[in-house]
């Protein structure tokens, strides 16, 4: 869950509304960095073993012999053939056999619209509340109660057997797929291949690749039915293949673990199983609106700096009703539009779901999506709606004038994490400005001088 599909950041991919009925397509900000991070090449081996004894081999078909010669016939890019060539052996080497290699390249092709896709990422994001008025929209949440009351009995017994409420999995669902409307249906070895051979990526691709033909060897799915999206996450709730072998379950107990089908009862349960596999705590929020005191120490205010909620009272943080927040054990401050937005008290749960994905926008989505679901209120506090988010070009320029003004950022990539948000606090300090560590437009602004 591992979930993943598109890397590092807070990239939007938001599509457009359809029928009347679900219409809102997946959204997820990029890739899940933290895919990339924490995922080991499974054996299958000790994962059949111990996960699900009862796989059914037979899924993939005796058929007439499919030689590597007549794969490699199959493509029409001659560069592709000879990696085929390479990997098939890499392949084998790995645990998968002959047979299932031919028969799951018998139909791959070079995808050129993967590796366009792949490359020619938007260089724009959205802010926080953009991708929030999308990600919890009025439609999403009613289609979220809707997809809810469905399936509420097998939903009920997932939160039974896993301890993961029943809103944060439809609301994962609704992100990852809009409660299964639109799964992708990209052929995922075809797309793998591709971004394994010409991707930015190779080598984590590649390990996708093997991971999927592992899959398709234990008998989960056939080649013409795993498909996904052109990044090869799959499925309801979008699992990459690594994060599959390691933590997909066979809720249905009929020994395949099918996130593919159109019942979403195995991948629900395993989206609800990787999520208590990171430590899920039942009964405790993902995080809070809080309020801030005035004179409030903006240094505080990061995830690194853990307090109780009795704590943060004492500090003059408390809920939007002016108490003090409830004991959800100890918490951070988090501004995702720095000090002029919403200001979040985030708990455990909050690093749980990063887990998923390590974009705040998405772990913000899921949180407070499966709020609204639950029949919470929404956001109270205003955002800066007059701002927007700066680009690529805008951030690579952000961190080089604090880097020339003497707070460096250590690396100019366009990425504001850690070193940058340090950067520009100190900035911040010493102009007389709130030091929220927010990569501002007026921020560039006031550095341009």
């Amino acid at each position: 869950m591992r979930v993943f599909s598109a890397i590092f950041g807070l990239l939007v991919s938001l599509a457009s509304a359809g029928s009347a009925q679900v219409v809102e397509r997946s959204l997820r900000p990029e890739m899940r960095p933290s895919a990339i991070a924490v995922e080991p090449v499974i054996k299958t081996a000790t994962l059949s073993a111990k996960i699900r004894p009862n796989v059914r081999p037979n899924i993939i078909k005796k058929e007439r012999a499919v030689t590597p010669e007549a794969i490699l016939a199959a493509t029409s890019n001659a560069g592709f053939k000879r990696w085929i060539s390479g990997f098939r052996g890499r392949a084998l080497s790995a645990g998968v056999s002959p047979a299932v290699f031919e028969r799951s390249f018998r139909s791959v092709q070079y995808d050129g619209d993967v590796i366009k896709r792949d490359r020619n990422q938007s260089e724009f994001t959205k802010t926080i509340w953009q991708y929030l008025d999308s990600a919890a929209s009025d439609k999403r949440i009613t289609n979220g109660k809707n997809a809810l009351a469905k399936h509420l009995a097998k939903l009920e017994a997932i939160e039974a057997k896993y301890g993961v409420e029943k809103e944060v999995v439809t609301a994962v669902w609704g992100l990852e797929s809009a409660y299964g409307e639109f799964r992708g249906d990209t052929p995922i070895i075809s797309a793998l291949a591709t971004l394994s051979y010409d991707g930015r990526r190779g080598r984590f691709f590649e390990s996708q690749l093997i991971a999927a033909l592992k899959i398709l060897q234990a008998g989960d799915t056939t080649p013409e039915n795993m498909t996904g999206s052109w990044a090869g996450a799959m499925g309801h709730t979008q699992f990459i293949p690594t994060s599959y072998l390691e933590y997909a379950v066979d809720f249905t107990g009929d020994g395949r673990r099918d996130i593919w089908a159109d019942d979403p009862s195995d991948a629900l349960a395993s989206t609800a199983a990787y999520l208590s596999k990171f430590g899920w705590q039942t009964g405790k929020p993902w995080g809070v609106e809080v309020k801030l005191p005035n004179g409030f120490n903006y240094g505080l205010a990061s995830r690194k700096i853990k307090k109780s909620s009795a704590d943060w009272a004492g500090l003059g943080v408390v809920d939007m009703n002016g108490k003090a927040v409830p004991d959800h054990g100890v918490g951070s401050i988090l501004l995702p539009a720095g000090a002029q937005g919403a200001v979040f008290m985030i708990f455990k749960n909050f690093q749980v779901i990063e887990r998923y994905n390590a974009a705040d926008a998405y772990v913000f989505g899921v949180g407070h999506l499966s709020d609204r679901i639950g029949g919470a209120g929404p956001i109270k506090a205003d955002w800066p709606r007059d701002d927007r988010a700066l680009t690529f070009k805008e951030r690579q320029k952000m961190q080089r004038l604090l880097t020339a003004a003497g707070f460096n950022t250590k690396g100019v990539d366009g990425k504001i994490g850690p070193n940058s948000i340090n950067a520009i606090k100190g900035f911040q300090r010493t102009v007389g400005m709130i030091p929220d560590g927010y990569a501002s437009l007026a921020l560039l602004t006031r550095l341009e001088g």
